[in-house]
């Protein structure tokens, strides 16, 4: 039976975990982008994350950007030109594609859009993304030491059989473990976008509701008199 290093693999994605914080805010360029500088920009710093058998093919193309535009996901460019705001929305939406549905970004995206991007009062979309990467580096050492506690309960079952059975049984057992998390965590993270697509419905619907509120109240007016 194959033998796989798993202790290997696993200490190349820890390290490769500090890479995921790897774009701050300071590393997009403070300059509007045409859509080949966007590909590029997104290619040399998200490069890390694809397996090996990807390795030829683009991050970001030219046509998922476009799509993820017609989609509201990310709002249409200037001129032709990306701001760095542009940017911070398309790295949310490339990890977020790697687990959730198209539809469901645009969801979560949208009162984020809505709200804070482009010129406005307050907040600052570069605000909300820097602190996400620093809540995020502040859980990277829990998240190591979990996935390292997990990898070292499944070392010491599996003793009564040839070892190179043990080695996969041991494999399979840490994937099951890592996948059973991914998919409880999945699972709650559909379930809120799923509540705050009821609070959107909700809400685009409250116009139409006191419109009509408005015209029957003119309606019975107009009967009484």
């Amino acid at each position: 039976m194959m033998s796989i290093n798993t202790e290997s693999v696993l200490n190349e994605v820890i390290d490769k975990m500090q890479d995921i914080l790897k774009i701050r805010a300071a590393d997009i360029p403070n300059i509007d982008l045409y859509m080949d500088q966007v590909t590029t920009f997104m290619d040399e710093k998200l490069r890390y994350t694809v397996r090996p058998g990807e390795s030829g093919e683009k991050i970001l193309t030219k046509t998922m950007i476009n799509n993820y535009a017609k989609n509201d996901l990310l709002p249409p460019p200037y001129k032709k030109k990306y701001s760095r705001e542009h940017m911070m929305v398309l790295i949310f939406v490339y990890y977020f594609k790697s687990f959730l549905t198209i539809s469901d970004i645009q969801i979560l995206l949208k009162p984020l859009t809505d709200t804070y991007f482009g010129e406005h009062e307050g907040l600052e979309l570069e605000q909300i993304y820097e602190s996400l990467f620093d809540m995020g580096e502040e859980r990277m050492q829990t998240l190591e030491q979990d996935l390292r506690n997990r990898y070292e309960a499944v070392t010491h079952i599996f003793t009564d059989v040839p070892e190179d059975e043990a080695k996969y049984l041991r494999l399979f057992t840490f994937i099951c473990f890592l996948s059973y998390d991914i998919f409880v965590k999945k699972m709650l993270i559909e379930q809120l976008i799923d509540e705050l697509a009821e609070k959107q419905k909700l809400q685009d619907e409250e116009p139409k509701k006191a419109d009509e509120r408005r015209k029957d109240k003119k309606r019975k007016k107009e009967n009484k008199e």
